[in-house]
């Protein structure tokens, strides 16, 4: 371009070239002069020879670089798409072949190959074009999939080809990561499609409608392969302008093929593919079930058929291919399930999408049709599958899908009568046929609460969820409660449906719903051992109830029979299922949990609230007994299953609830990020640098959170005040709502129950049901109706619940008492009017007011201990009104009874009294259990009131985590009621009153029934309550039994079995017997894995000084606090709590533990001295005290030791360091039912300070012995305990304590023996050294020699030292004690050989002076030497005869070394022979 005008230059790029856009990169060349006037249409390299010719720059070189980027909606600038759309339009529109495609030519000849092929490599496409043009290829390929073609003469059929392109592209774009997909893993493209763009491909009729024979490609044979195409443009092979001769044969092809349907098109292409083209489609299957689902609907609206009859909507070929579709699409589910676990959510896919198109068809075709359907899936997943878990699962999801259909009820005839049934919109014939069944007033009663076949049979969608729902709560193995959950939650779901449904707001209506789930209560019956026990939940989690198991199971809680009998814990406890549960023959059922428990009785209350009542009671008075007990404990459940929590209980739960989630959350992060293996690499991968897939994950999700892409999964936990409130009232309406279902319920049992022999059990039952509820938090709506239905039921069966009823009425008295205390003025007055009823029947219609009165009394005390929200002014307000009651009842003054109720209600308010003191020490819990066991004693002879009081004291050690004082409470309350149970019965497998628990603990004994005073038990009203049975006393065994085993002592474990095992036996109770051996081999393994492990309590001697204290001034107790608890954690928490009763100024702690003087204190201040001591035996007491339990069990003596001088310091030098032992004797034996005694006796002993030197050695010796002796060898501990001893640092420890009392001989004679005791001390602890160095050699490691050398060393060091003054003997204590004659003295030594080693039996006989002769052996013979030996030794002989019989053994038998004889110097100056022993 040099030297030319660059204004004239120009480059020209044509933007189609045949017919398609030029895109990418050019080079092109640039003419210097005006371009020719039809330029644009060649290209700069092909521009034709012009005249004068054009001049180009560089000589027609390429000199101006250009990209072109097409942004079109209408040019696809994808090859293959290209290809496909010119060919299909050549199809739909006139053209002159050939027609060019791309860079070839096509003739008309080679149209339908190349047709194929671009259908064929549709797939190839580049994904981006392909879904820009998504619906109009889609819409291409079902056209010719219907459109039949005449190419060049020859019929063309693309069905098959259309088909499979299109599965093709299905696949490709649910396999895309780049496309979205929705929460069922749907390609949003392809669900858009179908909803917003689908339509029927239009077909070209220009021939009226002939006949609708069903003929397409595949199913017909060759000679008919015309038949198998549809309607096209017919033209000239030879010239395509002129139109060509049609035949009568195209006639009828043409009239044939237009009979064509899509959706019979694509059925058949389902049906007849294969390979991978099959398993692509079942794959992907909701989008071509949507498709037919779709194209009929189409279809019947386009042809007008929506008041034809279903039957006859579609061709029975048609209906073939659908059956065969379901047949296939279910057996490829079966196939999928049988695979490993990965294959299983595909298969859950494929089975929704099945369920889904079965749903569209019951409201397109014949319902009788697609229940045929539907039988054949279920039987044919049946026939199929062996997992049941996984085949339940599936039915029910699939069921669920159907359920849900907005026809539901139609579909299953609710209604009783057929002139009685809506009309449905789309009437089916196999319905209209099916509503001539029999109908609900064609049954007995009773049958239709059963899942009969009958019902299953005419109400088929139901009678199979059913089904399902028997079958999952039947069923057993790995991962049933999951499918348990997913059926309940699907007839749940169907109620709450109709709930809200506006068609089902009549009554009329609600109550044929109601009669179409009565099969459901029958399975809820038979299910109802697999029911989550909410009142023993309820026990567990600390809510102060009545109602508890003695058992707690892990994740739920089945109601069982020993619910009745534990008893142990609580005294009011409620029987559950007791009379029904006996009679279930024993099974291991799959519990189900508490939300799904809970869904299940809203289905059952929901049915008994809208079913006809008349039915209702009729079936009621069909029953027999035992299915009544079953509806009275079903309605038990109910009751405790929607008891109103409050609003502060769900802000708690939630928060509870939001932190654990936090830290599980926090826990599954952590160890996916130091996970190891394919997680752990899989998070290392994510988080490396240049992964962009997952941002949040390249920083530490747990401290990142705000980079998480996921919402907190608890944020809706999150809730405003206005939220809770909400949700706090409808929880108290359902709970409202739900009571008095169960309260009419019970009305119908009692009016059922009139005319029935069984009266008595059904009336406790209810009386049962009715006092639950009590305990529970309830409206006053509610209560005012169940203290009338009570009043009622008192005034009507009064003598029956007091003859048959006595423990549910001594819970009735409880329960009643407490709402006496309520704050409301109506549930008090309700509550004061039931309670004098109760009184006044008693008194008047039978002769049980005795009893009552003690059982008010004993719920009154019972209240006292247990109820925390107890109103005392409340209660007084109303023992005032029960008083005004029997004051005013005119028709009782001539009575007894107002007195009686006085005496009572003075009674009342004595136990009141005990209460206001013992809120006054409600925190300080030592007085307050002080107060609680004066106020039990003083029930010594109330053997029921004693017990109540023990209970209460049990429950208040329980919330304190004192679980040992809490099982020795229920120790003491099982030997009272032994005690008594004793006087009654006389069984030999019974324990024989308290002494029996001797074993158990030595303080049980003082529940001896031996005072004058004592009650009978045959006086009416004593010792009438549960636990004085022999079920009763199991049960606090067994509960005092779990919390020893909680606490740690595991021995008593054993000791408390022991008592209950005989009785078990007795009775035959073989499963008891099973959980109870089961229990005691825990027990044994734990002692034998946790035997030092365990940690006992820590004891403390607290001595109070000062007026201020009152009643506890100079008094002294041992306290028991939890283990490692240290000096000051006790002093800090009794000086601040005292420092809050009187003021912080006035408290004082006196820090060491010498005698108080109190002359010394100031009066006006109060003083606490606190003194760790430990556990103190005599020598004959650690013969029988061996293991590590023995020595902190049954503890009545402590011992601390206090150092001082005599100069009055604590410490001095080594003589003069005196040391003061004082040893204290408490009241009663650790562990009692409480945790401090009082002191009642101390003794002291004063060391001296070589005593002292003496204790310290021994001390030393014993660490010495231990760490040699233990099993295995510890290394470390020797080590430790070595340095200690002969260490560099330390040995002037040992060596001072030996120069300063061993270097000389004491002066004082007195002193001779225990400086001869710590000589030999110092002789064995030498001795340990020097074993304990040999062990270690043999112990350590190559790089431990020069520490070994080192300790040998040290040890040597210190024997040499010690030597000396370990050698040196005091001569006095070594004076013979026989004068020898010189010409015997050989054959006296030999004597003495013999003695010296030897112990005298007769211990303190003075020996006198003794002068043998001879070497005779002492013996009889030893008179006969009158010439050789003195008259003094003849005498003595004579008198010791028996002493030197029974030593002659020993002098015979034992070998003789040089040993030392200690003697002690008697009054008379002579010696004795106190202690022959050698050392």
């Amino acid at each position: 371009m040099c030297g030319e005008d660059p204004s004239h230059a120009m480059p020209w790029l044509p933007i189609l070239l045949n017919e398609r856009l030029q895109t990418g990169s050019y080079c092109l060349p640039v003419a210097l002069e005006k371009l020719p006037p039809n330029y644009s249409m060649h290209s700069a390299e092909k521009v034709p020879l012009q005249n004068p010719p054009i001049k180009w720059a560089e000589g027609h070189k390429g000199v101006f670089n250009i990209e072109v980027q097409a942004v079109s909606s209408v040019h696809t600038q994808d090859n293959h798409l290209e290809k496909f759309f010119t060919l299909c339009h050549s199809l739909e529109s006139q053209v002159t072949f050939p027609i060019r495609v791309l860079d070839q030519k096509i003739s008309e000849n080679k149209l339908e190959h190349e047709l194929k092929l671009s259908i064929i490599c549709l797939n190839s496409s580049r994904l981006e074009p392909l879904v820009l043009f998504l619906h109009l290829v889609l819409d291409k390929l079902f056209q010719l999939s219907v459109q039949p073609m005449v190419i060049a003469g020859q019929t063309a059929n693309f069905s098959q080809f259309a088909f499979e392109s299109v599965v093709a592209i299905a696949n490709s774009l649910h396999n895309s990561k780049d496309l979205s997909k929705d929460q069922h893993g749907r390609n949003c493209l392809l669900a858009s499609y179908v909803h917003y763009v689908f339509r029927l491909p239009e077909l070209h009729r220009d021939s009226p409608k002939q006949d609708p024979r069903y003929h397409t490609y595949g199913r017909t044979s060759a000679a008919a392969v015309s038949s198998k195409l549809l309607q096209a443009r017919v033209m000239s092979s030879s010239n395509p302008d002129l139109a060509g001769t049609h035949s009568a044969a195209d006639e009828e092809v043409k009239n044939i093929m237009s009979s064509k349907h899509f959706h019979e098109e694509l059925a058949l292409q389902m049906v007849v593919s294969t390979g991978m083209v099959r398993e692509t489609v079942f794959k992907y299957a909701w989008f071509f079930f949507e498709l037919l689902v779709k194209s009929m609907a189409q279809y019947v609206h386009n042809l007008d058929k929506r008041d034809s009859f279903r039957k006859t909507r579609f061709s029975d070929r048609f209906k073939d291919d659908i059956t065969t579709i379901v047949n296939v699409v279910t057996s490829e589910i079966a196939a999928l399930l049988v695979k490993p676990p990965k294959e299983n959510e595909q298969a859950e896919k494929i089975n929704i999408s099945l369920a889904f198109f079965l749903y569209d068809l019951l409201s397109l075709m014949d319902r009788g049709f697609v229940f045929n359907l539907i039988k054949h899936y279920c039987n044919q997943l049946s026939a199929k599958l062996n997992n049941l878990p996984t085949l339940i699962s599936m039915r029910l999801e699939f069921l669920r899908i159907l359920c849900s259909h907005e026809h539901y009820l139609n579909l299953n005839l609710f209604f009783m009568n057929a002139d009685t049934a809506p009309a449905s919109p789309c009437p089916s014939i196999s319905s209209q046929n099916s509503s001539s069944c029999s109908s609900f007033q064609d049954q007995k009663i009773a049958s239709m609460f059963d899942l009969t076949p009958e019902y299953r049979q005419q109400h088929f969608l139901t009678g199979l969820l059913f089904t399902e729902l028997a079958a999952a709560l039947d069923a057993e193995g790995e991962g049933i409660n999951k499918v348990q959950r997913k059926a309940v939650s699907a007839i749940h779901s169907l109620l709450s449906s109709h709930d809200l449904d506006p068609r089902c707001v009549k009554p009329e209506v609600k109550v044929k719903i109601a009669a179409l789930y009565l099969p459901l209560v029958g399975i809820i019956l038979d299910a109802l051992p697999q029911l989550y026990d909410f009142t023993a939940a309820d026990a567990r989690s600390g809510k102060n109830r009545t109602n508890g198991s003695d058992e707690e199971q892990e994740g739920t809680s089945a109601i069982n029979q020993n619910v009745a009998l534990a008893i142990a814990g609580n005294h009011f406890n409620m029987k559950t299922s007791g009379t029904m549960l006996s009679s279930l023959p024993y099974k291991q059922y799959n519990m189900l949990n508490a939300d799904t428990t809970r869904n299940l009785m809203i289905c059952f209350l929901w049915i008994m609230k809208n079913a006809d009542q008349s039915l209702i009671r009729k079936w009621i008075a069909d029953l027999p007994s035992m299915q009544l007990n079953r509806i009275l404990d079903l309605l038990f459940i109910c009751v405790s299953c929607f008891e109103y929590k409050g609003k502060q209980s769900s802000d708690k739960v939630s928060t509870q609830v939001l932190q654990k989630s936090r830290d599980v959350k926090a826990r599954l992060e952590e160890a996916l990020l130091r996970g190891e293996g394919a997680r752990g690499e899989m998070m290392r991968r994510c988080r490396a640098p240049g992964n962009d897939r997952f941002p949040g994950l390249n920083e530490n999700l747990r401290w990142k959170k705000e980079q998480t892409h996921w919402r907190q999964a608890n944020e809706k936990l999150d809730k405003t005040k206005a939220e809770l409130d909400q949700e706090a009232l409808i929880s108290g309406n359902l709970a409202t709502e739900a009571n008095l279902i169960i309260l009419d319920m019970q009305e119908n049992i009692i009016q059922a129950s009139s005319a029935l022999d069984c009266k008595d059990s059904l009336l406790g039952g209810v009386l049962r049901v009715l006092v639950n509820s009590l305990s529970c938090d309830q409206s006053t709506t509610y209560l005012t109706h169940c203290f009338a239905t009570l009043r009622a039921l008192i005034a009507k069966f009064g003598d029956l619940l007091f003859e048959e009823e006595v423990e549910q009425c001594a819970d009735l008295c409880q329960r009643v008492l407490h709402h006496c205390s309520s704050s409301m003025d109506v549930t008090r007055s309700q509550a004061c009017a039931t309670l004098y009823l109760l009184m006044r029947f008693s008194f008047g219609a039978t002769s049980n007011f005795a009893r009552v009165k003690m059982q008010v009394t004993m719920s009154l005390a019972s209240l006292v201990g247990k109820a925390p929200d107890f109103n005392e002014e409340y209660l007084r307000r109303s023992l005032r009104t029960i008083l005004a009651y029997s004051e005013e009842d005119t028709a009782m003054q001539t009575t007894p009874f107002p007195t009686q109720v006085e005496e009572l209600l003075c009674n009342l308010n004595s136990i009141l009294y005990d209460t206001v003191k013992m809120r006054e020490f409600q925190e300080d819990p030592e007085m307050l259990m002080d107060l609680m066991y004066r106020i039990a004693k003083s029930y010594q002879t109330s053997p029921d009131l004693r017990l109540t009081w023990l209970q209460n004291m049990a429950e208040k050690h329980t919330k304190k985590k004192c679980y040992t004082e809490a099982a020795m409470c229920l120790v003491h309350a099982a030997a009272l009621v032994a005690e008594y149970l004793s006087m009654l019965e006389d069984h030999s497998y019974l324990p024989v009153g308290s002494v029996s628990f001797q074993n158990i603990s030595s303080n049980v004994l003082e529940e001896s029934a031996v005072s004058d005073d004592t009650l009978s038990p045959d006086e009416d009203g004593v010792c009438s309550g549960r636990y004085f049975t022999e079920s009763g006393l199991v049960g606090l065994l067994e509960q005092a039994a779990e919390l020893f085993s909680t606490g740690g002592l595991y021995e008593t474990v054993n000791e408390v079995y022991k008592l209950v095992i005989p009785i078990l036996e007795a009775h035959r109770d073989f499963r008891k017997l099973t959980s109870t051996h089961d229990k005691l081999q825990k027990a044994f393994d734990n002692i034998i894995n946790k035997d030092h492990k365990r940690m006992f309590g820590t004891y403390f001697r607290v001595g109070f000084y000062g007026s201020k204290f009152g009643d506890l001034d100079e008094q002294e107790f041992v306290y028991k606090e939890p283990a490692i608890t240290k000096l000051p954690e006790i002093s800090h928490r009794l000086e601040g709590f005292y420092g809050q009763c009187f003021g912080a100024e006035f408290v004082e702690v006196i820090k060491d533990s010498t005698p108080v003087d109190k002359t010394k204190l100031d009066p006006n201040k109060a003083y606490i001295q606190i003194t760790f001591v430990e556990p103190y035996f005599d020598e004959y007491e650690m013969k029988d005290r061996v293991t590590y339990f023995e020595k902190n069990f049954n503890l009545r003596r402590f011992m601390y030791t206090t150092p001082f001088t005599l100069e009055g310091r604590p410490r001095g030098e080594l003589h003069e360091q005196y040391r003061r032992n004082t040893v204290l004797t408490t009241m009663h034996a650790f562990p009692y039912i409480k945790t401090r005694i009082s002191v009642i006796q101390k003794e002291e002993f004063v060391l001296t300070p070589m005593e002292v030197a003496i204790e310290d050695m021994k001390k030393k010796t014993l660490q010495l012995a231990v760490a040699i002796n233990q099993e295995p060898p510890d290394a470390k501990m020797l080590q430790m305990v070595l340095q200690g001893s002969v260490g560099t640092t330390v040995n002037q420890g040992p060596l001072e304590v030996a120069q300063v009392f061993l270097a000389e001989i004491p002066a004082d004679p007195k002193l001779y023996r225990h400086h001869n005791k710590l000589r030999l001390c110092f002789k064995e602890f030498i001795m340990r050294c020097g074993e304990a160095v040999e062990k270690n050699k043999r112990l350590i490691t190559a790089d431990q020699r020069e520490y070994q050398q080192e300790l040998k060393k040290n040890y040597n060091k210190l024997k040499e030292n010690l030597r000396p003054m370990i050698e040196r003997k005091i001569p006095e204590l070594y004076k013979p004690i026989f004068a020898i004659e010189s010409q015997k003295r050989a054959k006296v030594n030999s004597i003495k050989e013999y003695l010296q080693p030897c112990t005298c039996v007769s211990h303190g006989t003075p020996l006198g002076k003794l002068q043998p002769k001879g070497n005779r052996r002492y013996s009889e013979g030893a008179t006969e030497s009158k010439g050789r030996a003195d008259t003094d030794a003849k005498s003595h002989y004579r008198s010791s005869d028996k002493i030197m019989n029974q030593t002659k053994n020993l002098f015979r038998d034992r070998a003789v070394k040089a040993q030392e004889l200690i003697l002690s110097q008697g009054p008379d100056g002579s010696f004795t022979a106190s202690t022959w022993s050698g050392t």
